[in-house]
């Protein structure tokens, strides 16, 4: 018994480049409702009581990764998502905007700017690792290192970068 029809993937002729350039961060408490178009599966709009926080951090140091869990004995299957970053010159406030971020092991809502220029949401993300201090050489420096973790039914839905403007912006 087929429950959904099969679709085509068609090779892409357009480059293809690796790692994260952004991550904005919110509560789920804050997030009143996600619109989603079923057939592109595309997140169309978010309502939120409260903006999403920028996190910035350099290049090359920051990645997310999808890996399936399909059990064929009990039929089940999900996603676990991880979001990893790497935020350099240890420092107090940021110190206590991460201690603050895992408080109550929290969930929240994150979406990712890759470099190929999409926008990915991640529903019910936790902050799951938290690491790093002062390298031993000068050349090191100092660093955290972060990681999300969520697990989902669904692999992360792209979200319509036309959006993203509104969700930096204060709500009033």
């Amino acid at each position: 018994m087929a429950c959904t029809t099969l679709e085509d993937i068609i090779k892409g002729c357009d480059n293809n480049i690796g790692g994260i350039t952004a991550v904005y961060v919110n509560d789920m408490d804050n997030i009143t409702t996600v619109t989603e178009d079923a057939a592109t599966w595309e997140v169309t709009a978010i309502t939120q009581t409260s903006r999403f926080q920028t996190f910035q951090f350099r290049r090359n140091v920051g990645n997310y990764t999808e890996d399936s869990a399909i059990d064929l004995v009990n039929g089940s299957s999900y996603v676990t998502q991880v979001i990893n970053l790497m935020l350099h010159r240890r420092e107090a406030d940021v110190s206590r905007a991460l201690k603050i971020l895992g408080e109550g092991q929290r969930d929240l809502a994150i979406i990712v700017l890759d470099a190929n220029g999409k926008y990915w949401y991640f529903s019910n993300a936790q902050l799951t690792t938290l690491g790093e201090g002062s390298g031993t050489a000068k050349a090191d420096g100092s660093k955290y290192s972060v990681a999300f973790t969520a697990e989902s039914e669904l692999l992360a839905k792209e979200v319509d970068s036309t959006i993203i403007s509104a969700l930096l912006e204060p709500v009033s």
